[in-house]
């Protein structure tokens, strides 16, 4: 049995639409709600943000108020790192999925020599950077920050000097870069990405499994296939964006997409995917319970975080 460390990040600094970092509370209101004492049962700690920053200029376009972010990321890989020097498991819950380069950068700081892969739960590739972004919105680029990826082949912004200097050191914390292989990412119900997002998934071979395959092929064989597709490496990191979830079923995310899984078929993947002992840190992010109803998206993460652990503590 591992012992289990939640860490919450109540940052919504990468996002576009407010009210992400509302999420982490949601959750636990949903757990209330059910009659759980998940939260009074496993130990937790809460990330400081920098949400203030909501208050000023975005700065770059191309990367909005991304010296926030990198501040966040950062004392998310220290404390990621934290957790598992002492032999914990760290579950995150986080606001926007920016913040997910800062888990992923503390995975590699404690275990620098271990190949990492990474199980991508979402429905957008989230790979962009500051030179290809339509947005500017940082939690569409934390794959890209890890990955050391630029893609300057599809470029459509420039940069000031700023934004590339922090760009630089959002894609070096803990001074490894990159931290992950393309060979090693695998993404699920990924539907909704741009050219410049196919560009790279294709360039790369990058392994993906859509919404309309898990229906063809079942929850239970796409799970097995993607374990065994990293069976070279030694650790992996599973992040689930409620957004992988179909729209039909829940508005409560900044970005949902129609054609999703449903609830149950999200539980019981991610129930599978935590069986393996080389899953060594689980992540939910994107609640948002101001564009939800009833707070129902946070209902429906709370009840998949309940099914990880229980698939983590039982294994």
């Amino acid at each position: 049995m591992r012992e289990i460390k939640i860490i919450e990040v109540k940052s919504e600094l990468g996002a576009g639409t407010r009210g992400a970092s509302l999420g982490v509370d949601a959750i636990k209101i949903a757990a209330l709600d059910f009659g759980s004492r998940y939260f009074k049962k496993y130990s937790s700690v809460e990330v400081p943000n920098e949400n203030h920053l909501l208050l000023e200029s975005t700065g770059s376009q191309y990367a909005k108020r991304i010296s926030g972010v990198l501040t966040v990321s950062e004392r998310v890989a220290e404390e990621v790192s934290k957790t598992l020097s002492h032999k914990e498991f760290p579950i995150v819950l986080a606001g926007d999925h920016s913040s997910s380069a800062g888990t992923i950068s503390g995975i590699k700081k404690t275990f620098p020599k271990s190949k990492l892969g990474v199980i991508w739960i979402d429905a957008h590739a989230d790979i962009h950077s500051p030179y290809t972004t339509p947005s500017g919105n940082l939690h569409g680029m934390p794959l890209a920050m890890v990955l050391d990826e630029d893609n300057i082949e599809s470029k459509v912004n420039t940069l000031d000097q700023e934004t590339v200097n922090y760009w630089y050191q959002l894609k070096n914390i803990g001074n490894i870069s990159p931290k992950i292989n393309y060979r090693d990412l695998v993404y699920i119900s990924i539907r909704d990405t741009e050219a410049s997002e196919d560009f790279l998934l294709k360039k790369n071979n990058v392994k993906t499994f859509s919404p309309a395959e898990i229906r063809k092929r079942g929850v239970e064989r796409v799970a097995i296939d993607a374990l065994q597709y990293l069976d070279d490496c030694d650790l992996i990191y599973v992040s689930f964006d409620v957004d992988s979830i179909d729209a039909g079923i829940s508005r409560g995310t900044g970005t949902p997409v129609a054609n999703g899984i449903t609830e149950r078929e999200a539980g019981n993947l991610v129930a599978r995917l935590m069986t393996s002992d080389k899953v060594c840190c689980f992540e939910i992010v994107e609640v948002n319970p101001t564009l939800d109803k009833e707070n129902l998206m946070a209902e429906n993460a709370f009840e998949i975080l309940v099914r990880a652990t229980n698939s983590l503590i039982n294994d």
